[in-house]
């Protein structure tokens, strides 16, 4: 009996120590930990909350809404979510199957009878589900430069999708397709009457009391405390602006605030409740979780984590024997996380205003050992190391491209024959002028893009996109016959990272 209370005193001892730790770190040293960072990452402005056992336990903002301006961030500025809006799409689509308006394994072609795939048997046979977990066959991003801040409808995007060919089998491989979750959004408004936006406002932001929460993008003009877009350029921070992504708003043109996040996470480790009523049914929470798609096997650089899956809207792993429910969000000037423990009640949530940084990862895994009682590891001075070495590298790259831009390689064919109308099957055209002895690139469906390509070799070309977001990237030229043929467009891989090849017209 002695040994058994013992035991149990050590146990609350043990118990007592990590929550001493915990709120030590909160209160003592989280600030300076952010800040800091902040000034190191270049970031303007950070949100971040913790919940834990039904309770915001951390609600904080730093920084100011815009570089240069003194409007502060606090906890109801919006942020854009980027990719966390992923989440709401497919917790809406199940909540349909609670309230039985449809089945996850209903044909798409049930509710969208204009689906198309490359493959007509895939198109056929795709379910639900396998929008809702990437696995069409599609590579990670395929066909996202189309289709990413351009002035597509929705159904163009759907119809050019279609015409894509996938780099893999039908569900062999996961691949992240932003444009399978538009087609799943496209399914709400056949089965209810009402849209995406209007159906996960009245479902989901409104009784969450998510009143500082925007479904699309253009009404962003319309919300005054909200977070500008910016980016970190070779160590330069600039505004940039807001990403126009209505066109594939169920992947990601949610917009919202720290504050009313925390109700999302809530009821989301609640079983649907919050605030003693049930908002959503705990069975279409269960089923966004289940594993779906296989990423294989993640490691970790201090703990166990030993499989990485990826459910409906949500990728899931194993950290120190927790389950993690999680994703990440990016999308023109902003990146945020959002994490669940649902063993251990505690949800996290990050939004920061650039999208150049990788400590809005750190914040989160930081915060999550903090909660666990493990040691402190300072994830960021780790990945602020990387992405130093990077820039460095990039900038001696750089530096040996303008050497050999200098050095103006001998062309196969005068300058003034690059320039001319060019095609890609799928995307459609693209025009290379010269303009004071300068070829720039401007897309049809790309408005505000404009690349200027700069001869390093002798039949490859430099492009310097105006927007930092899309990368300097090599452009390759064939020649046929004393001719230019083709131009094959990169663009980075925060983007896409599959090529373009443009056949010149004329």
């Amino acid at each position: 009996m002695k040994h058994f209370l013992s035991l149990i005193f050590s146990v609350l001892v043990l118990e007592a120590a990590g929550q001493q730790r915990t709120e030590t770190f909160l209160r003592d040293s989280l600030d300076n930990y952010i800040i800091k960072a902040m000034e190191e990452w270049k970031i303007p402005g950070v949100s971040v909350a913790v919940v834990k056992d039904g309770k915001t336990v951390l609600m904080k903002a730093y920084g100011v809404r815009e570089m240069g301006k003194p409007e502060k961030v606090d906890t109801n500025t919006m942020f854009m979510i980027g990719s966390n809006s992923k989440a709401f799409t497919a917790t809406a689509l199940a909540q349909l199957q609670a309230d039985g308006n449809l089945q996850l394994d209903d044909p798409v072609r049930k509710y969208l009878p204009q689906f198309k795939l490359h493959d007509a048997w895939v198109a056929e046979h795709a379910i639900i589900r396998d929008l809702l977990s990437h696995r069409l066959g599609f590579h990670t991003f395929q066909g996202d430069f189309m289709f990413f801040d351009t002035d597509l409808t929705s159904a163009q995007v759907l119809e050019k999708l279609g015409r894509l060919e996938p780099s893999f089998g039908f569900r062999t491989t996961w691949g992240y397709c932003n444009a399978g979750f538009l087609a799943a959004g496209e399914i709400i408004p056949r089965v209810t009457g009402k849209t995406w936006a209007e159906f996960l406002k009245e479902r989901i932001f409104e009784p969450l009391g998510m009143r500082n929460t925007i479904a699309l993008s253009a009404d962003i003009p319309k919300v005054k405390n909200i977070a500008a877009a910016h980016s970190v350029f070779l160590g330069e921070l600039r505004k940039v602006p807001y990403g126009m992504i209505d066109n594939l708003a169920p992947a990601g043109s949610i917009g919202s605030s720290v504050a009313d996040m925390t109700h999302w996470v809530k009821a989301l480790l609640s079983n649907g409740y919050y605030e003693g009523k049930e908002i959503l049914s705990k069975d279409a929470i269960a089923e966004t979780r289940l594993p779906h798609s296989s990423l294989g096997e993640w490691g970790h650089p201090f703990n166990r984590r030993q499989f990485s899956l990826y459910g409906l809207g949500w990728f899931t792993f194993s950290y120190d024997g927790r389950l993690i429910v999680e994703h990440q969000g990016g999308v023109n000037g902003f990146v945020t996380a959002v994490r669940l423990l649902p063993e251990e009640n505690l949800g996290i949530v990050v939004l920061t205003n650039t999208e150049s940084n990788n400590f809005y990862n750190d914040l989160t895994n930081e915060l999550t050992d903090v909660f666990l009682q493990l040691p402190f590891r300072n994830y960021t001075s780790a990945s602020l190391s990387d992405d130093r070495e990077n820039t460095q590298h990039i900038k001696a790259s750089l530096e040996k491209i303008n050497k050999e831009i200098a050095a103006k390689p001998k062309l196969p064919v005068p300058l003034t024959a690059f320039a001319g109308n060019y095609e890609h099957p799928v995307y459609g055209k693209m025009s290379i002028r010269l303009e004071k002895d300068t070829l720039k690139m401007r897309f049809e469906h790309h408005r505000s893009l404009i690349g200027t390509l700069l001869p390093h070799k002798t039949d490859q070309f430099v492009c310097f996109y105006n927007i930092p977001m899309y990368g300097i990237k090599e452009t390759s030229f064939t020649i046929e016959k004393d001719k230019v043929a083709s131009v094959t467009v990169r663009v980075a891989g925060f983007v896409e990272s599959t090529p373009y090849v443009f056949r010149k017209l004329n």
